[in-house]
């Protein structure tokens, strides 16, 4: 194998406008690792009506940290929609985590959340149920037939914006708005 012509470990990717996946229609999602082997991440604007303090409930883990009950929790992806992802800054140190370079990680783990709501922390989280999986060539090739836009991620996006503001701010950082996007590439 040739390995990767670029990694897009901690990036976004933008959904262009002709994806047919419902799954992925209009979504951000952040990649949290990306190898010869495949890809990983969870799509970070798409909240579900749950919310963590019920999400907790269920699970049976006590919310006592304020300010997380209300928080929403997020649709990842479509593959293991039963198990809870968690994106967040600071990485820490937890029993199941994918560190993504030196701020961020995603951990399967419970213990996270047990520390999220005994201590509230780590601070920036967001809770997604599912991820999004690519087998080996199979991101690389959904980018070669225009399914996606990829841009360096900002996690600013994710834990300081609202939802329905993080697809276009990723935008923005390419200089593009979605409006003047075209569903097949070199065509106006």
């Amino acid at each position: 194998m040739s390995g990767l012509t670029s990694n897009l470990t901690h990036h976004f990717l933008i959904a262009m406008p002709g994806m047919a996946d419902p799954n992925f229609a209009r979504t951000l999602t952040y990649i949290a690792e990306h190898t010869d082997h495949g890809a990983l991440g969870v799509i970070v604007n798409r909240p579900i009506d749950m919310t963590l303090g019920a999400l907790f409930e269920r699970i049976e883990v006590p919310l006592e940290a304020e300010g997380f009950a209300n928080q929403p929790v997020y649709f990842g992806g479509p593959v293991q929609t039963d198990r809870g992802f968690v994106l967040h800054r600071p990485a820490g140190d937890w029993h199941s985590t994918l560190k993504v370079g030196e701020e961020a990680a995603l951990t399967s783990s419970r213990d996270i959340l047990q520390a999220l709501g005994s201590q509230g922390q780590p601070e920036e989280v967001l809770v997604a149920l599912g991820y999004a999986g690519w087998t080996a060539g199979q991101l690389e090739q959904e980018l070669a037939d225009n399914a996606w836009l990829t841009v360096p991620a900002d996690l600013a996006i994710v834990f300081d914006l609202p939802p329905e503001e993080r697809f276009a701010a990723a935008l923005q950082r390419l200089g593009v708005d979605f409006a003047n996007l075209s569903d097949v590439a070199g065509h106006a």
